[in-house]
Order: structure tokens, then sequence, then C-alpha cells
């Protein structure tokens, strides 16, 4: 059985910095990758970022490029999304999860394991 626990969100001042981990429980596959999605009240569910296990290679969407930044240590199962520079409209429940496909997936539909997610409030 795979689970995902996300933490290290909170209320921050649009400017500061969060660091979110997701701690992954259950094997590991060389063709697994995580990623980080977001839901604001009344919205879709939107990619975020997202990572290769093995590889680091890493995937963002537009609206966090050079704000945010994914990382993982497979050692400790556990992948990291540190967000600087936030704004009012990150605002959202961040939730994390995995999947297994060869190329990285801007689609929550490729992802079969999904975090209970971490709620981010950035404040005007």
């Amino acid at each position: 059985q795979v689970t995902l626990v996300e933490s290290g969100g909170g209320l921050v001042q649009a400017g500061g910095s969060l660091r979110l981990s997701c701690a992954f429980s259950g094997r590991t596959l060389s063709g697994y990758n995580m990623g980080w999605f977001r839901q604001a009240p009344g919205k879709e569910r939107e990619f975020v970022a997202a990572i290769r296990w093995i590889s680091g290679s890493t995937l963002y969407a537009d609206s966090v490029k050079g704000r945010f930044t994914i990382t993982r240590d497979r050692a400790k199962n556990t992948v990291y999304f540190q967000m600087d520079s936030l704004k009012p409209e990150d605002t959202a429940v961040y939730y994390c999860a995995g999947g297994q496909f060869v190329v990285v997936v801007p689609t929550a539909a490729a992802y079969s394991y999904w975090g209970q997610g971490t709620q981010v409030t950035v404040s005007s």
C-alpha cells in the first residue's frame, strides 16, 4: 500500500516563503514521479510542479516558474516544495501526488496516489 502525507502549509504574508514536505511510504520504482497540485475553493485542481524520482527532471506550471522549487530526497522518500515570493493567488490546498509513467505528466488523471492536502494561505 502506498501513502503520501503532506506537511508544512500555513498562513504567510505576500512575498513570504513556505516549505512543503511530502513523505512517501511504499515501494519506489525507477519510473515513478511525484507532483504537486493545488485547488482553490470552487476551482479545479491544477498542476503546479512535478519531479522524476530517479533522474530529478522537473516540470513547473508557468505561474510558479522562478518562485517555487521541487526537490526530493530519495533516502528519506520525501519530496520538498520550496515556495518563495508567495502571492495571494497561490492560496489553495496543496496536494502531493504520485504516479508511474515514462515522462513527467502535468495532468491529475495520470497520478495514482494522493495525499490529504495541506492548506496554504497567502494574505495581502
